[in-house]
């Protein structure tokens, strides 16, 4: 109950509530007392808006009490009716309330102050105390609870801070520890035992060259003995350390460490070492970079290796022939650098595939590894081509001798999934100082020796001269003046009749190109357009001379020669192109060409570039109604089955089989097969290079009547091949003829 100034009245009526200062509630009070008159009195001397007072008269009444509600400080006088003051502590205590209590009693004896004391009490008050004894005495109770209470409160923060810290140490995915001033570690992370296999136990108070790996402990030393306060405190270093998992190894840490003063934050320091000067010890972080590291040197290897072959590439090759060239100078040696490009490597590519390209491109690559000596450099520069360093030589020759056994090893036979496939290499030589002192010089001047070598046949190999230099020079020229050629109307195009022996008539003529050359005159087409497939000038030359040929068309039909076909070379790089047919039609369709009076030429290797492609291009090209004929029959690498799959019209017997004919008596098989191919399977059949009576005899009386060669004409220009239509046509061609547009 609450005691009030003279009077007992209800709890409910007499709590005292004052109003919270500040937000915070007010200490609450119990006053309990069996004596009405000190328990009013006690209740006003504290009744001072302060406090939330509650009063109670007997041992039940304040058991109720502490039982239903929270107390700051209980005043309890020992001596109650129902109980003792030391059982209503005891009940206190056996439930765990936590409060105060200051007990108040006019015994004299000392046993009722100890075992008040004993069981907890904050203090003891002797009655009759006085108004300010008391007051100071329940203020002191008060603080010291407020006190007591923060210091729970920073208590617990720092705990649960304490246990966030760790666990975000230990949850990070990087070590983090800190080393003495003898570098022995004092702290370490949970970390350390996941990526290295040993406990936190395992390794405080243990000096961190332990796990440091052997090659790296000297820089580690540096680092870590480093003391710096200034701002270079923190420093970066890249180390491995050891495994100690099982699975031994290593792995590769980024460390950034600050230096930290020991003293200053508390760490124990060795005794002796007194507060004289500042010891510091070490803060770090360990970042396992191992997984980058092993990226970086993939990344670091195919950049400066082929993928396919797994050789170095132009770039390591050139570093590494920058260094031979280094040694070369110092030591006043020679040293060779060869260039490789492989012979028909093309042919095979186009024949069966990048995919079995790629596979001969590493067997040669393995062959040509087991005949390099110790310290030579073997590197794929690109395609089929291979460059080769050899430093230190003895003498010239064995640069030579090794290019041998290179061209040797590749003799035998390459198996590329059950295709048989043979090749060879042109191979060119520079020696240093005298083809050059520089890599680019060198590189350079071995190509020009390796093209050498592929002018002269291909297959061996050659030492760059001079006069090489030269060549080189003229091709470059060759190309330049090419690409002016076109620009400049110097390309023609003349045409070389095929004549019926039977009547004398002509019934179709070959297109074949000329160049009129500023300086070295009229050029033949085998002087400049082998050339021009090799520097991708084919595809413009070609799309010049269709339109020529459509343009000169015109012409011939308007001087009587309609009934007379144009036959033309088409180069395999031509009918590749996806666009050819339509370039084709179109072109016919602008100038009013009949397609009926266009035979294209192809040669038989042609049908093994692509010969899918190939069938379907001609079968567009049979479906427009131009004919196709196979130039220099008997020559390719073709089989007689693409006389059946491809819309053939017309063979021609190759000019190498028509020069062995000396004599119209004797007998001469090839030709005779050729012809019979041609009458089996309904072709027509001209011969090529017929120069000579005995030729155009025997090849008549054996069934071959249309011919081609000087003996009959030779190739002309377009003004001399209108005269040629205009005389076979009659006195009516040459009433009204069409001028020659240039």
């Amino acid at each position: 109950m609450i005691h009030e100034p003279g009077k007992a009245t209800p709890a409910a009526s007499a709590n005292n509530v004052a109003t919270p200062i500040d937000g915070e509630a007010l200490p609450r009070l119990l006053l309990v007392d069996d004596e009405p008159r000190l328990l009013s009195s006690l209740y006003e001397l504290l009744n001072t808006g302060a406090y939330h007072l509650v009063t109670a008269t007997t041992g039940n009444e304040a058991l109720g009490h502490l039982s239903r509600a929270h107390f700051d400080l209980v005043l309890l006088d020992l001596r109650l009716p129902d109980m003792s003051g030391h059982e209503i502590m005891d009940f206190m205590n056996s439930k765990g309330i936590d409060s105060d209590v200051i007990v108040m009693s006019g015994d004299v004896g000392i046993e009722a102050a100890i075992g008040a004391l004993k069981r907890g009490a904050y203090d003891y008050l002797r009655k009759p105390y006085s108004r300010e004894e008391l007051s100071k005495t329940v203020g002191n109770a008060l603080k010291q609870r407020r006190l007591a209470e923060a210091n729970a409160r920073i208590a617990s923060q720092l705990e649960t801070s304490e246990k966030m810290y760790r666990y975000l140490v230990d949850s990070s995915p990087d070590i983090i520890y800190t080393l003495n001033h003898e570098g022995k570690f004092t702290f370490v992370n949970d970390r350390a035992h996941q990526l290295l296999g040993l406990a936190r136990e395992e390794l405080l108070g243990k000096h961190y060259s332990i796990l440091v790996h052997d090659e790296d402990l000297e820089r580690a030393r540096y680092v870590f003995n480093e003391r710096r306060m200034d701002e270079r405190a923190s420093r970066n270093v890249e180390l491995r350390l050891k495994c100690f998992n099982g699975t031994g190894g290593e792995r590769t840490f980024n460390n950034t460490l600050m230096t930290i003063p020991l003293n200053s934050i508390g760490m124990h320091v060795p005794h002796g070492e007194v507060k004289k000067h500042e010891i510091f010890g070490t803060y770090g972080v360990a970042r396992d970079i191992t997984d980058r590291k092993r990226a970086e040197e993939v990344i670091s290897y195919q950049a400066y290796h082929d993928i396919l072959t797994d050789l170095p590439n132009r770039m390591l090759f050139k570093d590494r022939l920058g260094l031979a060239l280094i040694q070369a100078k110092r030591k006043m040696a020679e040293l060779a650098v060869m260039f490789i490009d492989l012979d028909r490597f093309k042919l095979v590519n186009d024949t069966l595939g990048h995919v079995k390209g790629d596979d001969l491109l590493t067997q040669v690559s393995a062959r040509l590894k087991e005949c390099l000596r110790r310290g030579d450099t073997l590197a794929r520069q690109g395609g089929d081509e291979f460059t080769i360093v050899l430093p230190e030589l003895r003498e010239r020759a064995d640069a030579g001798a090794i290019a041998e056994k290179f061209l040797d090893c590749l003799q035998r036979p390459f198996d590329l999934d059950g295709h048989q496939v043979h090749i060879s290499a042109s191979i060119g030589i520079a020696i240093y100082p005298h083809n050059g002192e520089t890599i680019d010089e060198l590189l350079r001047h071995a190509d020009i020796a390796m093209y050498q070598v592929k002018a002269q046949g291909k297959n061996g190999h050659a030492y760059y001269d001079d006069s090489m230099q030269d060549v080189s020079h003229q091709k470059i020229a060759l190309e330049q003046a090419l690409r002016r050629a076109l620009e400049q109307g110097e390309l023609e195009m003349y045409y070389q009749p095929q004549v019926d022996v039977a009547t004398g008539r002509i019934v179709c003529a070959e297109g074949l190109m000329r160049w009129n050359h500023p300086t070295r005159g009229l050029l033949t087409a085998g002087e400049f357009l082998p050339f021009a497939e090799e520097n991708g000038l084919m595809l413009p030359i070609s799309d010049w001379m269709l339109g020529a040929l459509c343009r000169d068309l015109m012409v011939w039909n308007a001087n009587g020669g309609s009934d007379v076909r144009l036959s033309l070379n088409l180069s395999p790089q031509y009918l590749d192109r996806g666009d050819f047919f339509e370039k084709m039609r179109g072109a016919l369709l602008r100038y009013g060409i009949s397609p009926q009076q266009i035979e294209v030429e192809i040669t038989e290797n042609i049908c093994i570039r692509n010969p899918q492609h190939a069938i379907e291009q001609l079968n567009r090209l049979g479906q427009l109604g131009v004919s196709v004929a196979i130039d220099d029959f008997g020559t390719g690498y073709s089989s007689l089955s693409y006389l059946h799959r491809f819309p053939v019209n017309t063979i021609k017997i190759d000019q190498s089989f028509v020069r062995e004919i000396h004599d119209d008596s004797s007998h001469y098989p090839v030709i005779l097969a050729i012809i019979s191919i041609a009458r089996g399977l309904g072709l027509n059949l001209v011969a090529e290079g017929v120069e000579t009576e005995i030729q155009s005899r025997y090849l008549q009386a054996n069934g071959c009547t249309t011919m081609q060669g000087y003996y009959y004409h030779r190739p002309i220009s377009l003004t001399q091949f209108v005269g040629v239509l205009q005389k076979q046509a009659g006195p009516a061609a040459l009433e009204a003829p069409v001028a020659i547009q240039a």
